[in-house]
């Protein structure tokens, strides 16, 4: 019996290690990366007020950033794919941008997704889409 439980617990904590190291890599992603949060979702005269808080973690100030975000419906179709410029992302600085989106009903939206950053003026190529963190505080998932 006492080689079972031997056995049961090397198990488990080579399973906790790997745990642990999986959470280390997803934070130094994080760490290394742009986080972009879906922070609020209301409707507007014109349609749509979407209302996003964004980190720059990366090694160098992003002057100029867009991203490319499709709107999936209840029928988990694309219903709308927009740019939306979100200016400049000063190294190490959260900023909160607002968009309205006309002719977008909020009650259609079941999710968004970051398709492409389209334009990143700043950091090395590619750097702006690698390491993307999306999260949402509102019910719709916001994936990157």
């Amino acid at each position: 019996m006492s080689k079972i439980a031997a056995l049961l617990t090397s198990r488990l904590i080579v399973v906790a290690s790997a745990s642990h190291v999986f959470a280390q890599e997803a934070a130094a992603s994080a760490a290394n990366g742009l986080e972009v949060e879906l922070d609020s979702l209301a409707p507007s005269e014109k349609g749509y007020m979407m209302t996003f808080v964004a980190l720059n973690n990366l090694a160098a100030p992003i002057s100029k950033i867009s991203f490319e975000i499709a709107f999936f419906n209840d029928k988990n179709a694309v219903e709308q794919v927009t740019v939306l410029d979100f200016r400049d992302l000063p190294q190490g600085k959260k900023r909160v941008r607002q968009f309205e989106l006309p002719n977008v009903k909020c009650e259609s939206v079941t999710r968004l997704l970051i398709n492409d950053a389209p334009v990143c003026a700043g950091p090395a190529a590619g750097e702006c889409m690698k390491g993307l963190v999306t999260r949402s505080q509102v019910s719709i998932p916001f994936e990157g």
